[in-house]
């Protein structure tokens, strides 16, 4: 028999949500950072108050019940509607030092490394008791559905079109440089559209379905191919095949910059004029009026100004 529904909280609110989405508890406990005893003890009490197992075990590990699939958008919807009273008035009073979520980005994997770097030493300093995790965007990862479910705070990424459900705001710019090994045939002249279109190039598999890059709008637009010999599921990868091979790689400067750094790799510029790349910070309505998110959002505004400046580098 159910229990009285007066006696759950705002707490059991969240672990019951999280239990539902994640349908773990381990996962449930990481992410709400407590402990699995506290998890365990609280999915009890849920079970009382509903009078429903909530959780089955599967054959991959545990699934919603019905009643636990029917509770997942009622009780997304309440949390909602709490956090938007709550911080009607209490924003002022909001104190980083104390708090003690986790904050999820997602990101793809040629996301500059000193804005990452810069990000999560803010996050350190202004709020030593949450933690960050980052996500890295594959052709696999439906973003839009992971900001609307909550399961990612912030997506930062670059698109031709942006999503016109999610809120958006720019970060920074940059522009694709052509990445190639130090002592490539081509590395010690400058390159032209001939010699370009004319080599063998690696190229990155898409990060999200149906999303071009600025390189393949561009190519697509004027009608002319490149012959791409390779592609590489990670942008990480591509320098260390490059200073093995004649292979052409066209990458953000920043990113390009970066394993120069550290590689034999040379950078031109691009001999073709591919648009530049705005990269933009991403997040759904839902977390619009979270004094916490909005702190978040902040911190990676104030990491990319101090990393990679307004324009174009």
């Amino acid at each position: 028999m159910a229990g009285n529904w007066d006696n759950i909280d705002v707490h059991l609110l969240k672990v019951l949500l999280t239990l539902l989405t994640e349908s773990n508890v381990s996962r449930t406990a990481r992410k709400l950072n407590v402990s699995q005893p506290a998890v365990s003890t609280a999915l009890k009490r849920l079970r009382e108050l509903t009078g429903d197992p909530l959780l089955v075990r599967s054959k991959g590990g545990m699934t919603p019940t019905e009643r636990g699939r029917a509770l997942i958008e009622p009780v997304r919807l309440a949390l909602e509607q709490i956090d938007a009273i709550a911080q009607g008035n209490d924003s002022p009073h909001f104190n980083p030092e104390k708090c003690k979520r986790s904050f999820s980005i997602g990101t793809p994997d040629y996301f500059n490394v000193h804005l990452a770097a810069d990000l999560i030493k803010r996050v350190q300093f202004g709020a030593p008791e949450a933690q960050v995790t980052m996500h890295s965007m594959g052709p696999d990862m439906d973003y839009p559905r992971a900001l609307e479910s909550g399961d990612i705070d912030v997506v930062i990424g670059n698109w031709p079109q942006l999503p016109e459900h999610l809120r958006a705001s720019p970060l920074f710019e940059d522009r694709m440089v052509v990445m190639m090994r130090a002592d490539h045939p081509l590395a010690d002249k400058p390159i032209n559209a001939y010699d370009y279109l004319a080599a063998d190039h690696l190229a990155p598999t898409p990060y999200s379905v149906g999303q071009r890059g600025v390189v393949d709008v561009y190519l697509a637009r004027e009608r002319i191919k490149r012959k791409v010999r390779a592609y590489v599921p990670y942008f990480n990868m591509a320098p260390y095949l490059l200073i093995n091979s004649d292979l052409l790689f066209t990458a953000p400067s920043r990113f390009a910059a970066h394993y120069a750094a550290i590689l034999p790799i040379s950078i031109h510029p691009s001999p073709l004029d591919y648009s530049k790349m705005t990269y933009y910070l991403l997040w759904h309505d839902r977390q619009q009026y979270s004094a916490e998110a909005r702190w978040f959002r902040e911190q990676i505004v104030q990491a990319a100004r101090a990393t990679c400046g307004e324009g174009v580098s």
